[in-house]
């Protein structure tokens, strides 16, 4: 008996189903991503339209769909840029770029590092850092108003308040 007719018959079957399969299978989300890192995912606002990850290296860009500006406090403002980059390693973002820190409405500093330390998330601007709880990244932000769209807002803006950068 020839196997070529139960191939034939196999093969399109097989074919169909890795089809199928590949289809059903999307990259990740820039917040899964950042969860895979061991991040959550509200360091990063909502509008994220893609990424793109050098798992070797760990460079990567994300890209938001506007520039993204919100207030923490009357004390601080987060702005981020469409194009937020860096090199991403498990617990630790350094080499960042598109994030600043606006201190007491005067001054913009840009946060060049976000280490994962235990439960806190700690953003450096180079001379100076502040922690805050991961728990208080649970949500991602909204451009505009931030943390304070949800009502479990008040335990980042307390603890914000307690950190200074």
């Amino acid at each position: 008996m020839s196997l070529l007719p139960l191939i034939c018959l196999l093969f399109p079957s097989f074919f169909f189903l890795g089809a199928s399969t590949n289809d059903q299978k999307q990259n990740p989300s820039a917040y899964e991503v950042l969860q895979q890192y061991d991040f959550p995912i509200g360091i990063l606002p909502q509008g994220s339209t893609g990424y793109d990850l050098n798992p070797y290296t760990g460079k990567f860009s994300s890209y938001l769909n506007q520039t993204c500006t919100f207030s923490l406090t009357n004390l601080y403002d987060l702005r981020y840029e469409s194009i937020v980059s860096g090199i991403i390693s498990k617990d630790q973002i350094r080499k960042l770029s598109g994030v600043s820190v606006r201190v007491l409405n005067k001054v913009w500093l840009k946060i060049r590092k976000v280490n994962r330390i235990g439960d806190h998330i700690e953003f450096s601007v180079g001379v100076t850092s502040a922690k805050f709880p991961v728990s208080s990244f649970e949500e991602s932000p909204q451009c505009g108003c931030g943390f304070k769209c949800n009502a479990y807002s008040g335990g980042f803006i307390n603890q914000f308040l307690s950190s200074s950068l």
